[in-house]
């Protein structure tokens, strides 16, 4: 199975390319594919740019410096952004409280009523001890919320009120976070059409990075492309029993129990700036369970402009949460359509952030939306089920069953503890949360069944 997920690539394009002959094991980063660079101007997409505003004290506490109570921004003016978040100093500092945003629609001048954004994110994150974690650039951080083309914007955050003997006290609410600042996140534009540029039908360059991220899908689609094509399940399974090492490593004797590859948006089809995340790789041993999470930015957005969010939330994990790269594997959006998460290779064992405690041997899956009170679209709990049934095929993972993942540290499980868990689990399986929201939790039963079916079992 290794041999087949990790083989070396050979690829002759705008770039010479060269990859490990083996994954690297549990925790390790593998240093990106060397690449010349490109004869001809890049015709990337727009980078986007973050915004970062501090929080001042609001009402009765500017006098007090605003360590407890109320902090936020009055409606103001600011350069054109889609996407907010509130982020903090300290990780491991937790924002006890409610925050609050309204915005101004570019072009018309009409601002919106108060959405609220959730505060707790902490629990989608690297594992407490993983190198990632303990960077020194990662901060604390609200889930990030989609608002669309905006350029004005108002914010309160309100400490929650403290417990004094049983009897809330509204006149004395809890410290907030330390370094409190508002991030408005501009996404930049979109990633010309694949195959043209603003001179004309020439295939865009590559940068070095955008090889590099490109060139660990080649064994499944051409150095560039905008997207992973699916096959048909026959082609799928001849093309995991022709792997070198298949048999022991995988399914074992036998036919295969794998779905058929879903079609798969690539970074470079969602318009990934691969300049802006660490140029590494990180890889886990395999992949024994998925977790299933909700991005929490709300069901505001169409699917014309799900690259745009994501690139939003990328942009938002990596320069204002200060993580390596997006947290997630993969990303599903309202109409069904599957999205390359973190880099490193669709097919292989990324070790990625998006489920504290539980980041090794497993994958994240994150809907975008916000499913708490919403239901999950039946496109998002197919896409789930399709996108399992082949990749966890790939390790011989049955979505039915359930598997032991070792805890790494989080507040359910004690580092080190051993934890029986679904093959298909919801992120509140691993961690006390609410994600993926207690709509879609109720689907994973269905997409556990329907992964199964399409993987033959």
């Amino acid at each position: 199975m290794r041999g087949f997920l990790a083989s070396s690539i050979g690829v002759t394009c705008a770039v010479a390319l060269a990859l490990p002959l083996t994954l690297p094991s549990s925790g390790a980063r593998a240093a990106a594919p060397a690449a010349q660079s490109p004869a001809v101007p890049s015709a990337e997409s727009v980078p986007g740019t973050t915004q970062s505003l501090p929080l001042v004290p609001l009402g009765s506490d500017r006098s007090a410096g605003g360590a407890a109570g109320e902090q936020g921004l009055l409606q103001r003016e600011v350069r054109p952004f889609s996407l907010v978040g509130v982020v903090w100093d300290d990780p491991d500092d937790e924002l006890h409280g409610s925050v609050q945003v309204r915005t101004r629609a570019s072009g018309t001048g009409v601002w919106s009523g108060w959405q609220p954004v959730e505060t707790h994110n902490h629990e989608h994150a690297a594992d407490p001890d993983d190198p990632e974690r303990v960077s020194g650039r990662v901060r604390g951080s609200t889930a990030p919320l989609w608002v669309g083309d905006s350029d004005g914007v108002e914010i309160r955050v309100r400490g929650e009120a403290e417990q004094h003997r049983g009897a809330a006290q509204p006149s004395a609410g809890q410290a907030l976070p330390r370094g409190l600042r508002l991030e408005l996140v501009d996404p930049g534009a979109e990633p010309p059409p694949q195959g043209t540029t603003p001179e004309g039908p020439r295939s865009p360059a590559l940068t070095a990075e955008a090889a590099a991220a490109s060139a660990v899908n080649a064994d499944l689609a051409p150095l560039g492309a905008a997207v992973i094509p699916e096959l048909g399940k026959k082609e799928t399974e001849a093309a995991l029993i022709a792997a070198p090492g298949r048999a022991d490593e995988a399914a074992g004797k036998g036919k295969p129990y794998v779905g058929p590859r879903p079609r798969i948006i690539t970074r470079k089809g969602w318009g990934a700036n691969e300049k802006i995340r660490e140029r590494n790789f990180a890889y886990t041993k395999t992949v024994k369970a998925a977790f299933v999470h909700h991005s929490a930015s709300g069901n505001n957005y169409r699917c014309s402009q799900a690259s745009s969010l994501l690139r939003s939330i990328y942009r938002y994990h990596v320069k204002s949460s200060g993580w390596r790269d997006i947290g997630y594997n993969f990303a599903v959006d309202k109409c069904g359509n599957i999205y390359e998460g973190r880099a490193g290779g669709v097919a292989k064992p990324v070790l990625g952030a998006h489920t504290r405690g539980f980041n090794s041997n497993s994958m994240g899956i994150a809907v975008l939306g916000s499913f708490g009170s919403s239901s999950p679209p039946a496109a998002s709990v197919k896409a789930i089920a399709r996108l399992t049934a082949w990749k966890l095929g790939l390790y011989g993972a049955n979505p039915r069953g359930k598997t032991y993942l070792r805890s790494g540290g989080g507040n359910l499980y004690k580092k080190g503890r051993n934890v029986r868990l679904h093959v298909i689990s919801g992120h509140r399986d691993g961690f006390a949360t609410e994600c993926p929201g207690s709509r879609l939790y109720q689907k994973l039963g269905k997409a556990r069944a329907d992964s199964a079916r399409y993987q033959g079992r």
